[in-house]
């Protein structure tokens, strides 16, 4: 037995993005946005625009994330400082690098300023130092200008001056009874 076919409402908005009737798109923002931030955290702009892709109205995304605002579900400046710790005590990232990767995730330059502030000139330098010994250790047996180079590059990558990088460096090399005669900038 075949089912009645239903009469299509010809005036209801059949273009893209566009809510079938009944649909609430607070809702549908509301939850997305939640199941975003249960994968991980996000700052306000991650949430932002991954709902505007998703074709939500500019209404509705500011809606939704007045609303997290307010519950603390979004807050950029836990999020920063958060972010700021995490990076730099597990990848011994540099106050630069981590600034830079903060503004791409939208953060604000003032919410940028606070976190990275946190770190102190000599928690960067011990990280700095750090990666310098690490990467000398496992290059002993290599030529001396291969140990060089490659320890400043892992410095560069983590985002640390190179004026810091080319001291280090040569700091380590004599610490091992290495004649250093490694000049770079400020040398």
């Amino acid at each position: 037995m075949r089912e009645p076919e239903r009469a299509v409402d010809s005036s209801a908005d059949l273009s893209p993005g566009a809510e079938p009737p009944g649909e609430d798109p607070v809702g549908k923002a509301r939850a997305l946005a939640l199941r975003m931030l249960t994968h991980s955290p996000r700052t306000r702009a991650q949430l932002a625009a991954a709902l505007s892709r998703r074709g939500h109205d500019e209404e509705v995304v500011a809606a939704v994330l007045e609303e997290f605002d307010e519950a603390g579900y979004v807050d950029d400046t836990a999020f920063s400082r958060a972010w700021v710790s995490s990076r730099h005590h597990g990848r011994r990232l540099s106050r630069r690098a981590l600034a830079r990767e903060l503004r791409t995730r939208g953060v604000e330059e003032d919410t940028v300023r606070e976190a990275v502030a946190e770190i102190g000139d000599g928690d960067e330098e011990e990280a700095a130092r750090d990666l310098v010994r690490r990467s000398l250790a496992t290059s002993r047996s290599r030529p001396y200008e291969t140990r060089v180079r490659r320890a400043l590059g892992v410095l560069a990558r983590k985002g640390y001056p190179s004026g810091l990088a080319y001291r280090l460096v040569r700091e380590e090399l004599e610490h091992e009874g290495v004649e250093a005669d490694l000049y770079g900038p400020d040398a």
